[in-house]
Protein backbone atom coordinates (compact mmCIF):
# COMPACT_ATOMS: atom_id res chain seq x y z
CA UNK A 1 0.00 0.00 0.00
CA UNK A 2 0.92 3.56 -1.10
CA UNK A 3 -0.76 6.31 0.98
CA UNK A 4 -3.95 4.09 2.31
CA UNK A 5 -3.94 3.35 -1.89
CA UNK A 6 -3.49 -0.51 -3.32
CA UNK A 7 -1.20 -0.20 -5.68
CA UNK A 8 -1.24 -3.84 -7.16
CA UNK A 9 -4.75 -4.00 -8.64
CA UNK A 10 -3.55 -5.50 -12.53
CA UNK A 11 -6.26 -8.38 -13.77
CA UNK A 12 -5.15 -10.24 -16.50
CA UNK A 13 -6.87 -12.22 -19.22
CA UNK A 14 -5.86 -13.56 -22.78
CA UNK A 15 -6.68 -10.56 -24.28
CA UNK A 16 -7.01 -7.83 -21.58
CA UNK A 17 -5.71 -5.94 -18.52
CA UNK A 18 -7.59 -4.49 -16.14
CA UNK A 19 -5.74 -1.55 -14.18
CA UNK A 20 -5.97 1.23 -12.47
CA UNK A 21 -6.81 4.59 -14.80
CA UNK A 22 -3.94 6.81 -15.55
CA UNK A 23 -3.74 10.42 -16.32
CA UNK A 24 -3.08 9.27 -20.40
CA UNK A 25 -6.51 7.45 -20.33
CA UNK A 26 -8.31 10.98 -20.22
CA UNK A 27 -8.87 10.82 -23.78
CA UNK A 28 -9.72 7.74 -24.14
CA UNK A 29 -12.23 7.62 -21.64
CA UNK A 30 -13.99 11.25 -23.58
CA UNK A 31 -13.91 8.98 -26.32
CA UNK A 32 -16.40 6.43 -25.32
CA UNK A 33 -18.17 8.59 -23.25
CA UNK A 34 -19.14 10.92 -25.50
CA UNK A 35 -20.65 8.12 -27.78
CA UNK A 36 -24.44 8.84 -27.49
CA UNK A 37 -24.83 4.99 -28.08
CA UNK A 38 -22.53 4.09 -24.86
CA UNK A 39 -24.21 7.25 -22.58
CA UNK A 40 -27.70 5.37 -23.74
CA UNK A 41 -28.26 3.78 -20.33
CA UNK A 42 -25.67 5.27 -17.97
CA UNK A 43 -26.10 8.29 -16.08
CA UNK A 44 -23.77 10.63 -17.83
CA UNK A 45 -24.46 12.51 -20.39
CA UNK A 46 -22.31 12.24 -23.89
CA UNK A 47 -20.32 14.55 -24.88
CA UNK A 48 -17.68 14.21 -21.99
CA UNK A 49 -15.31 17.05 -22.43
CA UNK A 50 -11.43 16.38 -21.91
CA UNK A 51 -11.06 18.53 -19.36
CA UNK A 52 -14.14 17.14 -17.24
CA UNK A 53 -12.43 13.11 -18.36
CA UNK A 54 -8.88 14.86 -17.05
CA UNK A 55 -11.43 15.37 -13.44
CA UNK A 56 -12.53 11.96 -13.25
CA UNK A 57 -9.65 9.80 -14.09
CA UNK A 58 -7.85 11.93 -11.85
CA UNK A 59 -10.58 10.57 -8.97
CA UNK A 60 -10.33 6.95 -9.96
CA UNK A 61 -6.42 6.75 -10.34
CA UNK A 62 -6.58 7.65 -6.43
CA UNK A 63 -9.14 4.46 -5.50
CA UNK A 64 -8.75 1.98 -3.52
CA UNK A 65 -10.10 -1.59 -4.64
CA UNK A 66 -9.44 -3.05 -1.25
CA UNK A 67 -12.05 -0.49 0.66
CA UNK A 68 -15.62 0.53 0.81
CA UNK A 69 -16.83 2.43 -2.25
CA UNK A 70 -16.68 2.40 -6.03
CA UNK A 71 -13.27 1.77 -8.15
CA UNK A 72 -13.07 1.66 -11.43
CA UNK A 73 -10.79 -0.89 -13.26
CA UNK A 74 -9.89 0.67 -16.66
CA UNK A 75 -10.24 -1.54 -19.47
CA UNK A 76 -7.19 -2.03 -21.66
CA UNK A 77 -6.20 -4.49 -24.40
CA UNK A 78 -3.49 -6.33 -24.17
CA UNK A 79 -2.48 -6.53 -27.90
CA UNK A 80 -2.52 -2.56 -28.87
CA UNK A 81 -3.12 -0.87 -25.38
CA UNK A 82 -6.49 1.02 -26.36
CA UNK A 83 -8.62 1.44 -23.42
CA UNK A 84 -11.86 -0.24 -24.28
CA UNK A 85 -14.15 0.56 -20.87
CA UNK A 86 -14.54 -0.05 -17.22
CA UNK A 87 -15.95 -2.12 -14.20
CA UNK A 88 -16.43 -0.42 -11.30
CA UNK A 89 -16.96 -2.24 -8.09
CA UNK A 90 -19.00 -1.00 -5.29
CA UNK A 91 -17.73 -2.77 -2.23
CA UNK A 92 -20.50 -2.75 0.98
CA UNK A 93 -18.84 -1.83 3.92
CA UNK A 94 -19.47 -5.23 5.60
CA UNK A 95 -16.71 -6.54 3.30
CA UNK A 96 -18.86 -9.96 1.65
CA UNK A 97 -20.63 -8.06 -0.85
CA UNK A 98 -20.36 -5.90 -3.72
CA UNK A 99 -22.03 -4.62 -6.53
CA UNK A 100 -20.75 -3.94 -10.13
CA UNK A 101 -20.57 -1.80 -13.21
CA UNK A 102 -19.65 -2.08 -16.65
CA UNK A 103 -19.45 -0.13 -19.49
CA UNK A 104 -17.43 -0.79 -22.82
CA UNK A 105 -16.28 1.39 -25.78
CA UNK A 106 -19.00 0.93 -28.70
CA UNK A 107 -16.35 -0.96 -31.32
CA UNK A 108 -15.87 -3.67 -28.96
CA UNK A 109 -19.44 -4.85 -28.13
CA UNK A 110 -20.31 -8.18 -29.44
CA UNK A 111 -17.07 -9.57 -29.53
CA UNK A 112 -16.57 -10.98 -26.11
CA UNK A 113 -14.90 -8.30 -24.14
CA UNK A 114 -17.08 -7.39 -21.38
CA UNK A 115 -17.87 -11.06 -20.49
CA UNK A 116 -14.25 -11.19 -20.30
CA UNK A 117 -13.80 -8.02 -17.83
CA UNK A 118 -16.16 -8.72 -15.87
CA UNK A 119 -15.55 -12.49 -15.27
CA UNK A 120 -12.63 -11.83 -14.76
CA UNK A 121 -13.32 -9.36 -11.81
CA UNK A 122 -15.98 -11.82 -10.18
CA UNK A 123 -12.73 -14.03 -10.41
CA UNK A 124 -10.53 -12.06 -8.17
CA UNK A 125 -14.22 -11.12 -5.56
CA UNK A 126 -15.25 -14.97 -5.27
CA UNK A 127 -12.44 -17.11 -6.21
CA UNK A 128 -9.80 -14.81 -5.00
CA UNK A 129 -11.26 -12.51 -2.34
CA UNK A 130 -14.26 -15.12 -1.36
CA UNK A 131 -17.04 -12.53 -1.45
CA UNK A 132 -20.68 -14.19 -0.64
CA UNK A 133 -22.75 -11.90 -3.07
CA UNK A 134 -22.10 -9.67 -5.82
CA UNK A 135 -25.06 -7.57 -7.39
CA UNK A 136 -25.95 -5.43 -10.33
CA UNK A 137 -28.48 -3.75 -11.81
CA UNK A 138 -29.50 -2.27 -15.20
CA UNK A 139 -32.02 -0.31 -17.39
CA UNK A 140 -34.76 -3.03 -18.43
CA UNK A 141 -34.05 -1.64 -22.13
CA UNK A 142 -30.51 -2.83 -21.53
CA UNK A 143 -30.93 -6.25 -23.34
CA UNK A 144 -27.22 -6.81 -24.44
CA UNK A 145 -26.27 -5.90 -20.22
CA UNK A 146 -29.04 -8.06 -19.09
CA UNK A 147 -28.16 -10.67 -21.47
CA UNK A 148 -24.28 -10.48 -19.99
CA UNK A 149 -25.17 -10.96 -16.45
CA UNK A 150 -27.64 -13.93 -17.61
CA UNK A 151 -24.24 -15.68 -18.96
CA UNK A 152 -21.92 -14.41 -16.01
CA UNK A 153 -24.69 -16.85 -13.75
CA UNK A 154 -26.60 -13.96 -11.92
CA UNK A 155 -29.98 -14.43 -11.50
CA UNK A 156 -32.71 -11.67 -12.18
CA UNK A 157 -34.01 -10.98 -8.83
CA UNK A 158 -36.64 -8.12 -9.25
CA UNK A 159 -37.39 -5.24 -11.57
CA UNK A 160 -38.54 -2.09 -10.18
CA UNK A 161 -41.17 0.04 -12.26
CA UNK A 162 -40.67 3.66 -12.92
CA UNK A 163 -37.43 3.59 -10.48
CA UNK A 164 -34.72 5.74 -11.77
CA UNK A 165 -35.14 9.82 -12.72
CA UNK A 166 -32.57 9.71 -16.09
CA UNK A 167 -31.86 12.32 -19.17
CA UNK A 168 -35.38 13.48 -18.67
CA UNK A 169 -37.52 10.13 -18.43
CA UNK A 170 -38.63 7.62 -15.73
CA UNK A 171 -36.76 3.93 -15.83
CA UNK A 172 -37.39 0.52 -15.09
CA UNK A 173 -34.17 -1.20 -13.25
CA UNK A 174 -33.57 -4.76 -13.67
CA UNK A 175 -32.25 -6.81 -9.98
CA UNK A 176 -29.15 -9.24 -10.59
CA UNK A 177 -27.70 -10.92 -7.93
CA UNK A 178 -25.17 -13.76 -7.78
CA UNK A 179 -23.86 -15.34 -4.66
CA UNK A 180 -20.52 -17.47 -4.05
CA UNK A 181 -21.79 -20.88 -3.95
CA UNK A 182 -23.84 -20.17 -7.52
CA UNK A 183 -20.68 -18.70 -9.28
CA UNK A 184 -19.11 -20.50 -11.57
CA UNK A 185 -15.64 -19.80 -13.53
CA UNK A 186 -15.95 -19.05 -16.89
CA UNK A 187 -12.80 -20.85 -18.87
CA UNK A 188 -10.83 -18.62 -20.86
CA UNK A 189 -11.22 -17.76 -24.30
Amino acid sequence: MVGGVTTDVNLETGRLLLRRFRPEDAGGLAAYRSDRDVARYQSWAAPLSTEEAVRIVGELADGDPGRPGWFQYAVVTRAEGDLIGDVGVNRHHNGMQAEIGFTLARPWWRRGYASEAVGRVLQRLFGDEGLHRVSAECDARNAASARLLDRLGFRREGLRRSHTWIKGEWTDDLLFGLLADEWRPRPER
